[in-house]
């Protein structure tokens, strides 16, 4: 008999073994795919969410904020996922706009928020100097409108938009605080005015409004030099009474970014967390331990699958025993029965396998719209990962080798004995 008409019979035997088996081979299937996804999702989910949060090539480059954590400093200011770690007066984003090294600047002031939601105050330069990613504007959906500086008006983000319901002509009023969404509400009402485009970005889970209006909202108090300072209605702010809580910076390249930060970095007034992405590398490096438990887990979730196939199919040895006795009084070879074992090992592991998929695009689907919903921080939609590749193959050979002993098993099976009434020699 040729190779393939071997593989072919060898084949026919396994696909009727495995019907006959339904229950049995469903359940295996079953813990097969959800160790293949859970492969898939740990190792592909790891390097999404590095690339999403780290990797993404936005327009700026750098924060400068107040002196302390960089990181801090980072997760505040981009992510709008921390607290401020302090103010800066108005005079640091001056001199940085100035600066022959500093490309654009935009200033942020935080500390409200509407049901959740950051109310970042800026400034006009919003809508035509900064970029959420290289090369891209803020684009406003139609009948909106960037906000005016001398007026109450807000734009906002389009998962803000979204989760609250908020359309253009709607009012709100500002909750002080920039967590607590029951805490008390500063008067007078906010007008949106627009209501940004999807970015992809954490900046589409803010509140954007003039930042003259942060500086004058009722119970916020200025100290820009040091004295508190309190704005009057009518009344023009000193610039020096005024401060921010960071500025957004796009340097003329690296050698002006690393000269900028050596300079701000030296004094005792100011940190500038530069490059951003080195500040979130960090925290991967610090739970990159936690990395290695969930993939050591999926791992051991593999073999549980690799045990459960190998079950399976040494429980069905005894009572298979006179069925491969017979196939052997009929002529078949020992390598044929055999090989009928590891076909179909290995055929439960490849249709796990191709479940598994199902599984990690599920995965992967929830865990991105969790991260989107909390940060604003969309992951590349299933983006190519070699673990799509190599975890279907590896199941495949894990499936072979769980076959090898049920194989041997009825490799070893004596025809005389078995058809006679006797157990395995």
């Amino acid at each position: 008999m040729s190779v393939l008409g071997s593989l072919s019979a060898c084949w026919r035997i396994a696909r009727k073994s495995l019907r006959q088996h339904a229950l049995s081979t469903a359940v295996t299937v079953a813990s097969a795919a959800l160790a293949s996804g859970l492969v898939m999702s740990v190792f592909a989910l790891t390097t999404a969410s590095r690339d999403a949060f780290a990797g993404g090539e936005t327009g700026y480059d750098a924060v400068l904020g107040a002196k302390g954590s960089e990181l801090q400093l980072v997760m505040n200011t981009v992510f709008h996922l921390d607290t401020s770690p302090g103010n800066i007066p108005w005079s640091l984003y001056e001199e940085a706009k100035r600066d022959r090294r500093v490309e654009s600047a935009l200033p942020y002031a935080v500390g409200d928020n509407y049901k959740g939601f950051r109310i970042v105050g800026t400034t006009g330069e919003l809508f035509t100097d900064f970029q959420p990613r290289e090369g891209e504007r803020l684009e406003l959906m139609p009948g909106g409108r960037p906000f005016d500086p001398a007026y109450r008006e807000a734009v906002v983000g389009s998962i803000v938009a979204e989760r609250t319901g908020l359309r253009v002509g709607d009012t709100f009023l500002a909750t002080h605080g920039v967590t607590d969404a029951a805490g008390p509400e500063h008067p007078g009402a906010y007008t949106v005015v627009g209501v940004l485009e999807p970015t992809r970005t954490p900046g589409d889970r803010v509140i954007w409004i003039p930042i003259e209006g942060v500086f004058r909202m009722e119970g916020h108090v200025l100290s820009g030099t040091g004295e508190r300072y309190t704005a009057q209605a009518g009344v023009e702010i000193p610039d020096e009474h005024k401060e921010i809580s960071a500025v957004l910076i796009r340097t003329r390249g690296s050698g002006a970014g690393r000269m900028l930060e050596f300079d701000i970095d030296q004094g005792d007034q100011a940190t500038l967390a530069w490059p951003i992405s080195e500040s979130i590398l960090q925290v991967f490096e610090k739970l990159g331990w936690v990395v290695m438990v969930l993939e050591g887990v999926a791992v051991l979730v593999v073999l549980v699958a690799a045990a459960s196939i190998l079950a399976s199919l040494y429980n069905t040895m005894n009572e298979r025993r006179r069925e491969f006795a017979v196939l052997r009084a009929l002529g078949a070879r020992r390598r044929t029965v055999f090989g009928v074992i590891v076909m179909e090992s290995t055929t439960i592991a490849g249709l796990g396998a191709l479940l598994g998929y199902a599984v990690y695009f599920g995965t992967f689907h929830l865990a991105s719209t969790i991260v989107r919903e909390k940060t604003g921080v969309v992951f590349e939609d299933f983006a190519a990962h070699p673990a799509l590749y190599w975890t279907p193959i590896g199941m495949l050979v894990v499936g072979a080798i769980a076959g090898l002993l049920p194989a041997l098993v009825a490799y070893r099976t004596e025809v005389a004995t078995t058809l006679a009434g006797g157990g395995y020699g």
